[in-house]
């Protein structure tokens, strides 16, 4: 499998660039989630960091990617969001 170089902003991985697996279409997954294990035997804490574009260029096309660190650390996509529903 293919690996592209990507830089981590804010959170743990703070200013690190580490290779990140890309899928079929070239692009790495939008959230990239790290568990760090405690020394008892308490559940990871995991962090999570959302993909944003990393540098755009003249276009408007991004080149590259980034990871930005999202405190709130809730995963997209959880629950269904039917179109025909109202919002809550």
């Amino acid at each position: 499998m293919r690996s592209e170089n990507t830089l981590f902003v804010g959170g743990p991985l703070d200013g690190r660039v580490l290779p990140v697996l890309v899928g079929m279409t070239g692009q790495p997954p939008k959230t990239y989630e790290v568990p760090v294990p405690h020394d008892d035997d308490r559940p990871p804490t995991v962090h999570v960091y959302r993909r944003v574009p990393g540098r755009v260029g003249r276009l408007g096309l991004p080149s590259g990617w980034k990871y930005e660190y999202d405190p709130e650390g809730k995963t997209p996509g959880a629950s269904l969001k039917w179109p025909w529903r109202k919002p809550r």
